[in-house]
């Protein structure tokens, strides 16, 4: 090889390399936590019913039909949401503060994390690695969010509802891009693919890793796509991933 074509080859080589991530972005449900599977939510709908005096197929439909304005921000607190899904059910309105109540409670109990994740969060933290979390999330769990086990280990949040716009929705990603000050290419996205965030990640010039989902395959998820990239079996894999990234 001539030494013209050893330095082309050694800049198409540098340009092909991938450099180690300094920033972790990371999906909530089915990666951080449970994905819901359709049992746990037919029993938070049979909730709902109870405290809106209707009948569990009725608070069921209005779960699902209100799932996109739920998430995409045309609903911008609980209370909120709690008083469109009364109207949805045709209920009085006086049951708003208690399906708010409701909605709290059933918001904590979803963000509880498992202590060997919260384990390799506090060890990415100590490498040095910052942390964010992009979720397409409801207002009660936005709110929830700052009370949970898991906010300390993150240096920012971006949910959904917040923003205005669901994955895979470019400003998601600026967001998140933007709260952590870190340049696109130094940063990791990891989810278990539901809104075809995998993707939308790696559109927005940042690595991309799936995770098998987290709570099993009858969890619940919205727009997921087929995933040719790598892979691991879950966020506690992170740190040993990273310890051993090789550039390429």
């Amino acid at each position: 090889m001539s030494d013209v074509q050893l330095g082309a080859s050694l800049v198409r080589s540098s340009a092909l390399r991938t450099p180690k991530p300094t920033a972790v972005v990371l999906d909530l449900f089915g990666t951080l936590v449970a994905a819901p599977s359709a049992v746990e939510r037919s029993a938070a709908a049979a909730q709902f019913a109870d405290v809106l005096g209707v009948s569990s197929a009725v608070a069921e439909a209005a779960l699902s039909g209100s799932w996109r304005a739920r998430h995409d921000g045309q609903l911008r607190s609980t209370a909120e949401v709690a008083a469109h899904l009364v109207a949805r059910c045709n209920a009085p309105a006086s049951r708003v503060d208690e399906l708010e109540r409701l909605l709290a409670k059933l918001a904590r109990d979803r963000l509880q994390a498992d202590a060997t994740l919260l384990r390799a969060l506090k060890d990415l933290r100590h490498g040095g690695v910052r942390l964010a979390l992009l979720s397409d999330a409801s207002p009660d769990i936005a709110e929830a969010w700052s009370r949970s086990d898991l906010a300390p280990h993150f240096d920012a949040a971006v949910f959904s509802c917040q923003v205005g716009a669901m994955k895979p929705a470019p400003q998601l990603f600026r967001a998140v891009l933007g709260a952590l000050y870190v340049a696109p290419e130094r940063v990791l996205y990891c989810g278990d693919g539901g809104g075809d965030e995998l993707a939308g990640a790696e559109r927005a010039g940042m690595h991309a890793v799936r995770v098998e989902r987290r709570g099993g395959p009858h969890g619940l998820a919205f727009g997921e796509t087929a995933w040719p990239g790598r892979a691991i079996p879950t966020v506690e894999a992170l740190p040993s991933l990273l310890s051993t990234w090789r550039e390429r």
